[in-house]
């Protein structure tokens, strides 16, 4: 009976141990972002499927301006920048025209945007394919969400601005699927290859973190 009993109080340590062992290692896991991430929603799922759509269809990044049919403007889908991804996307997954809401707001309060270009009214045809301009934007319409260098914080469809070398800025959609090693989200977007699904979410510094549309009263992580 000592050894049965030996044996039993030995499982229960065991058991125990490796019960404390698992909530250890989740919580370090949680500490540093790298918990599996969560389903995406069906919003996200439709908004990650328009921007991944894109991949191989739109090839070339072309910065140049090009007047714009106002609503509903575009140039050739084969061309584009990294604003062109989000703006495809919103349309093509929700019938949400970010040209003509960026354009609305812009005349509403046009000195809640960057004064960078010399304009003294709003232009149809690039307001909307500026980043900072976007981020502006979804800062007013959208929801604004902290900014940092967990994985976990990011959730799909959710959307970055980032800085450059050089400080130019760029915008990205966080994908459904994750790096090589399981630790972080991808990105979808264009920065100067057509667009593209790469790991690059922590590559440059973030400058804002936003979610927008049918996704904005998503709980955040």
């Amino acid at each position: 009976m000592r050894v049965m009993d030996n044996f039993a109080s030995a499982s229960l340590k065991s058991i125990i141990g490796g019960i404390g062992f698992a909530l250890a290692a989740l919580t370090s896991m949680e500490a540093a972002g790298e918990q599996p991430p969560r389903p995406p929603s069906v919003p996200a799922s439709q908004l990650i499927a328009a921007a991944r759509g894109q991949v191989g269809i739109t090839t070339i990044y072309d910065p140049a301006f090009v007047k714009l049919a106002y609503p509903g403007g575009d140039l050739p889908r084969e061309r584009g920048v990294c604003t062109d991804v989000i703006v495809r996307a919103y349309r093509d997954a929700f019938g949400i025209d970010l040209q003509e809401l960026v354009h609305a707001d812009m005349l509403a309060s046009f000195a809640s945007y960057p004064p960078m270009w010399g304009l003294r009214a709003p232009d149809t045809s690039i307001d909307h394919r500026r980043v900072l301009n976007l981020r502006v934007f979804f800062g007013r319409k959208g929801r604004q969400l902290p900014v940092s260098r967990f994985p976990v914080d990011y959730a799909p469809g959710d959307l970055v601005t980032q800085e450059l070398p050089g400080g130019l800025p760029h915008i990205a959609i966080v994908s459904d699927t994750r790096s090589q090693d399981g630790t972080r989200p991808l990105v979808i977007h264009n920065i100067g290859q057509g667009t593209r699904v790469e790991d690059t979410l922590f590559a440059y510094r973030i400058t804002g973190h936003f979610r927008f549309g049918p996704l904005a009263n998503e709980l955040a992580n």
